[in-house]
């Protein structure tokens, strides 16, 4: 057994990190969440919200984002039709969760670690509002491909973009590069 141990260190280590890093930020995440009431959204969502709209009328579209007045999501009108919402789970933070265990499990050099974490985080941030107002615009057009366009097409451009990241990561910037 204990030659086992030996041969899989890098392994467990990496899972160990991987899985502690996840559950730990999970948590956080979900001790923020828990400071909004029920019907309340969190502040990320509603600066998601907030970014998505400003995006949509710089490219001349029009769109109103606003706080439904009973249920905790965003209601996006386009061309003066609801067509989406935005929920809690639109804001990407889990995805960013998931991207931030994995470069901490395989980390590099610290302060290279954090810049490419931030930077990780910022780039699918934006990918993810750009992901909200390219989805709104595509289910007002094609309301039928919603289980198409919002289950498989964005899910895949968003986790083929970490999936990227990570790739460049451990090739160019974790312990495991040379």
């Amino acid at each position: 057994m204990k030659k086992y141990l030996i041969q899989f260190r890098p392994f467990l280590i990496f899972v160990g990190t991987f899985f502690l890093a996840y559950i730990l930020l999970t948590l956080i995440y979900g001790a923020y969440l828990n400071t909004y009431q029920t019907n309340d959204l969190d502040k990320i969502t509603v600066v998601a919200g907030r970014n998505t709209e400003q995006l949509m009328k710089l490219l001349n579209y029009d769109v109103i984002i606003q706080k439904n007045s009973s249920k905790p999501w965003l209601d996006v009108a386009f061309n003066g039709q609801d067509v989406v919402r935005i929920i809690e789970g639109c804001n990407a933070v889990s995805v960013m969760i998931l991207f931030a265990a994995f470069v901490l499990a395989f980390s590099g050099k610290f302060k290279t670690t954090l810049i490419f974490i931030l930077l990780g985080i910022l780039s699918i941030y934006i990918l993810n509002v750009c992901r909200i107002a390219l989805l709104t615009v595509l289910l007002y057009k094609y309301p039928n491909q919603i289980h198409l366009l919002h289950g498989v097409l964005f899910p895949l451009i968003i986790y083929g973009f970490v999936f990227m990241l990570w790739i460049i990561w451990i090739n160019r910037f974790s312990k495991y590069a040379k």
